[in-house]
């Protein structure tokens, strides 16, 4: 399974974004993928997460209501939309993959991840 996350940049306060997660060799093992970001000095932590077959999902309460995570199983591909971007905000954003029907909130519960995609938000 490889996942390749894009679409970051730098943008300014109350812009938005929408980042890509294209997941290649995709299967029932691989079943939740989930969005983690580090932030500068900070670990890293959930956003949000997405079960690929019954499409539930689940997002951490400080962006609920600005970032909103969908799944196109055509294109392989999860969505973050983020929307009225702070610059708290600011972060390497990684998309991650694990089996299972749970949405783990700790990048340690993943089998898969790949590199981020850099966002920036000036004030």
């Amino acid at each position: 399974v490889q996942l390749q996350a894009s679409g970051g940049g730098l943008v300014e306060a109350g812009d938005s974004l929408r980042l890509s997660c294209v997941a290649s060799g995709l299967s029932l093992n691989t079943n939740i993928i989930a969005w983690f970001r580090q932030r500068p000095g900070k670990d890293y932590e959930f956003v949000a997460g997405i079960n690929w077959s019954g499409g539930t999902s689940y997002s951490t309460d400080s962006v609920k209501g600005r970032f909103t995570i969908t799944r196109d199983a055509v294109k392989s591909t999860v969505f973050l939309q983020v929307d009225s971007l702070k610059p708290e905000d600011t972060a390497v954003y990684v998309c991650a993959g694990r089996g299972g029907s749970g949405i783990l909130t700790t990048l340690g519960g993943y089998q898969y991840w790949g590199q981020g995609t850099q966002v920036t938000v000036s004030s």
